[in-house]
């Protein structure tokens, strides 16, 4: 049985070991939505799902984000493909509907990161497709002591290579423009170069383990493990690396020393993920409020039309997140 909080939100009963916080507000508009009763159960849960809003279009998500005070900023280094929506509202990520989406902190490589994570569901799957989210301090609790102390020591790397595989250098950065690109990176630490052939590669150093402004609480903040090449199939990245060589895939993880990452720590990373897995089948309507620090979240594989609608904002430069 899910949690529901109705009125003050000292009210919250003890909740389920599945399922996301709930708030029920049936019959509300995005626009009344109540800013401080969510924030105070996004400060205690790290994520929250309001039912009874009635979302139908991208505006209502734009609606809800400005009674929670939030401005959604332009989404920059993406990595998947997404349709703008206007407002600051974007479409879910492109990604085949018959695979799972691995748990992920929203752009938790960039410089700049967002701190609220907002989706809305306008139309909700037939089967699957839920949302799901891990608290980022149970599963820095939940890694081997060994597996975390060598990411503290030495952060972890991100390698894009930008060719006709995935989303094109021009689509992550908002421009064709190679110069805005070049200052881009300048400007946020990242590393760049022009291959022969046009394309782009990019490397950025990033530490694996933050500090929460608010909280003060350690957090396990990376994609080491969605963004590793492990996550390509098989058959892709083989055929990548015969053509382009292992250093050229469209993206990859490594230990910030420029060591490859074992397959097994990968696995370890993962199945803390999945322990600390709380999920809540969508209902159209629904709105899902996440702190992107505290929080990651990922996403079921499905069947039938799905449309959820994301907005990210509350931006962040995080202490030490930067690393040379």
């Amino acid at each position: 049985m899910t949690a529901t909080v109705d009125g003050a939100p000292d009210t919250v009963p003890a909740l389920p070991d599945s399922r996301i916080p709930l708030l029920s507000l049936p019959g509300a508009a995005g626009g009344d939505l109540p800013a401080g009763t969510v924030r105070t159960l996004l400060a205690r849960h790290g994520a929250v799902l309001v039912r009874g809003l009635g979302l139908t279009v991208p505006a209502d998500l734009a609606a809800a984000a400005r009674a929670l005070g939030v401005v959604g900023v332009p989404e920059r280094e993406g990595f998947t493909s997404r349709g703008d929506l206007g407002g600051g509202v974007y479409t879910s990520s492109e990604w085949p509907a018959d695979e799972p989406m691995c748990m992920h902190h929203e752009l938790s490589y960039a410089a700049e990161v967002p701190g609220i994570a907002l989706f809305g569901c306008l139309t909700a799957p037939e089967r699957g497709g839920a949302t799901g989210v891990a608290d980022a301090e149970a599963v820095l609790a939940a890694l081997p002591a060994d597996v975390v102390d060598r990411f503290e020591r030495h952060g972890w790397l991100l390698t894009r290579t930008y060719r006709e595989v995935g989303i094109s250098w021009a689509e992550s950065f908002g421009t064709d423009d190679p110069r805005q690109v070049e200052a881009y990176c300048r400007e946020h630490a990242v590393e760049h170069e022009w291959l022969p052939d046009g394309s782009l590669r990019t490397v950025q150093r990033r530490a694996a383990v933050t500090v929460h402004p608010a909280t003060g609480r350690r957090l396990w903040f990376n994609q080491v493990a969605f963004l590793n090449q492990l996550t390509l199939d098989p058959t892709v990245r083989e055929y990548l690396t015969d053509l382009y060589g292992p250093d050229s895939l469209p993206f990859d993880t490594r230990y910030g020393d420029g060591e490859p990452i074992p397959a097994a720590v990968i696995e370890t990373i993962n199945a803390a993920y999945t322990a600390a897995t709380l999920r809540e089948p969508w209902q159209a309507g629904d709105l899902l409020v996440v702190d992107n620090l505290r929080t990651a979240h990922s996403r079921e594989a499905y069947e039938g039309d799905r449309r959820v609608v994301t907005l990210f904002g509350d931006p962040v430069r995080l202490t030490g997140h930067l690393l040379p």
